[in-house]
């Protein structure tokens, strides 16, 4: 995985995992690779690790089970609002993006459209 410099890396981490959860990779109910994993496989600090993995559990989208790890939620709302959050957040970028190479608001739709087709 490349880091990006000007966004912390266990934001950049809560990120990935939360794609593989979106993208069915890592499935509801699902163990999760153990902090040391993570931390090997994506060359980071394990604290970093541990500071994604944290907030992740506070947010309900992990769960820890004591001396198993940490697992998928198996809540189907929260799994689909999140989706949809990172859904907007990728729209609001491209907008952005849009927007700063002069293309109006309601340009973008149109020009999306057929670029799709």
């Amino acid at each position: 995985m490349e880091f990006k410099d000007n966004v912390p890396i266990y934001l950049q981490i809560k990120q990935y995992l939360y794609r593989q959860i979106i993208i069915g990779k890592l499935k509801p109910g699902e163990k999760i690779p153990s902090v040391r994993e993570l931390a090997v496989k994506l060359t980071v600090n394990v604290n970093t690790v541990q500071r994604a993995l944290q907030q992740m559990n506070a947010e309900g989208i992990l769960y820890t089970k004591r001396g198993e790890g940490n697992f998928v939620t198996e809540d189907t709302t929260l799994l689909e609002q999140t989706k949809q959050n990172l859904i907007n957040e990728e729209l609001g970028k491209f907008v952005q993006s849009m927007n700063a190479l002069g293309v109006a608001d309601e340009q973008i739709s149109s020009l999306l459209s057929e670029y799709l087709k």
